[in-house]
């Protein structure tokens, strides 16, 4: 299997020196890229078996400078691909050759924050673990934490509607999201939501949140924050069979516990990450569980008690409680390194689709057999707590066929999340990655609902083309 891009527009590519004159007097000259050699850093993005050159690169600082971009573009007929850090998994900030890259990279700041009212609204270019940073000094936190925190844009997450470990508890972006400045395109700029609880008319917010960049560019976000909780520790459980490992978060979830994370790692994955991270896990193990609960120390131990009763069940190899900040930090570093330290040893893609908590033993056992039907191996880590999985399809990308071998596990895993109740996608989008598999899941009255929706907010499909929607098939509004 080969993802398809369309072909660009020979029109557009002849202008390209009178689209370039036309954006410069719009942004700062550092602002827009032209060389080969620049565009080249824009070509691919997590999903790096893909890549094309874009026509341009072009990184405004304001509202203002992306609302002029978006009219130009408009008028002159130029696609647009928005991007923000360029970390989607799903190809979802891949270029096209007759479209510009519009970046918020350089929209990092912080517009303001109201600790009373728990609100922080930022330019939407800034990390996800900067929003954190910017408020911990009053003891509060953003919630929403995808192992690629370091790295990721508040507007990717909005983008993805992304979640991370903690979302179990706290929600994924859109639980978190509570207002967008969204330039439209033509250049339109409109607000949506705002500091406040909720809104009135349509919930526009949602449809924005998990949007992919089909209806518009998100400049500025208000969002949530909260206290940090008194204190928070770990537990890892072992256990000898996949299943009883899958079984358990079932069980867990089941007698009405929410720890703050359920994190599941199989053995495959605990052997590479431990290599790299050294973070205590057990080796011995089939898999593996991180639970988390907050609160005060007898919080803590009342949950974290109630949580190896239930474990006990299921036959654990081992049972490992937190006993100190450094032993947290540690267990916790393995987890976000997991997808880094797999990328040192294999070439690998991170499929992302979430499946009913009840099913996770016989799908975890499946998707074992899909991989090693192909000849391939696999490492499963994902946030086990609200059936959002992530395994990771490891080939070797320098054997003729091996990727194809890999898109062909995934698309047949991503099959079985739907046939079990689940869906394609939990956070990382359907960019390039699942646009064909749009009708497995959905039917074409479904598909054709979704499209005029976004053809009301884009009618001639200007804004990340290719992405979300088969080729053949779309509609204009």
């Amino acid at each position: 299997m080969t993802i398809r891009f369309p072909d660009p527009d020979p029109a557009i590519l002849a202008r390209r020196d009178a689209i370039l004159a036309g954006l410069a007097p719009l942004v700062a000259p550092e602002a827009l890229v032209v060389s080969e050699d620049e565009r080249r850093a824009f070509e691919t993005d997590g999903l790096t078996a893909y890549r094309q050159m874009p026509l341009a690169v072009v990184l405004p600082s304001t509202t203002a400078e992306v609302a002029a971009v978006m009219a130009y573009c408009h008028a002159n007929g130029v696609r647009v691909v928005p991007r923000g850090a360029g970390t989607s998994l799903a190809g979802g900030a891949i270029a096209q050759a007759d479209a510009i890259i519009l970046g918020v990279g350089k929209m990092t700041k912080v517009l303001d924050l109201d600790f009373a009212n728990r609100t922080a609204r930022v330019q939407s270019g800034i990390t996800n673990l900067a929003i954190s940073g910017a408020v911990s000094h009053e003891g509060f936190f953003y919630a929403p934490d995808p192992s690629s925190q370091l790295a990721c844009t508040i507007a990717g997450n909005i983008a993805m509607n992304s979640g991370g470990a903690h979302c179990l508890k706290y929600g994924v972006t859109t639980n978190n999201l509570l207002g967008v400045t969204l330039v439209l395109n033509d250049g339109t700029v409109v607000e949506i939501g705002g500091p406040h609880l909720d809104s009135g008319g349509y919930d526009l917010l949602g449809l924005v949140c998990g949007s992919e960049g089909q209806l518009g560019i998100v400049t500025e976000a208000t969002v949530r924050i909260l206290r940090a909780a008194e204190g928070a520790r770990p537990v890892l459980v072992g256990f000898s069979k996949v299943e009883d490992a899958g079984d358990c978060v079932a069980a867990i979830i089941a007698a009405g516990i929410i720890p703050v994370a359920i994190e599941y790692m199989d053995r495959e994955a605990i052997l590479i990450t431990e290599d790299f991270a050294q973070a205590g896990y057990p080796r011995d193990a089939e898999a593996m569980l991180i639970i988390e609960v907050e609160g005060s120390d007898a919080e803590c131990d009342a949950m974290l008690a109630r949580i190896e009763t239930i474990a006990k069940d299921f036959r654990p190899t081992s049972v490992r409680v937190s006993r100190s900040e450094a032993e947290s930090a540690a267990i916790w570093k393995g987890r976000k390194s997991a997808f880094g330290a797999t990328g040192r040893i294999s070439d690998y893609i991170c499929m992302d689709g979430t499946i009913p908590t009840g099913q996770l033993g016989p799908v975890l056992e499946r998707i074992g057999a899909i991989c090693a039907e192909k000849g391939l191996r696999v490492a499963n880590v994902f946030h086990a707590g609200d059936g959002n999985l992530h395994p990771l399809i490891l080939f070797d990308i320098n054997r003729p066929g091996e990727l194809q071998k890999a898109e062909a596990a995934g698309d047949e895993i991503l099959k079985l999340c739907v046939e079990v109740g689940g869906c394609l996608t939990g956070e990382h989008g359907v960019g390039i990655e699942k646009r064909d598999l749009m009708r497995f899941q959905y039917d074409q009255v479904d598909l054709e609902q979704q499209m005029r929706v976004k053809a009301v907010f884009d009618p001639d499909w200007m804004l990340n083309p290719a992405k979300v929607f088969p080729l053949e098939g779309r509609l204009a509004a």
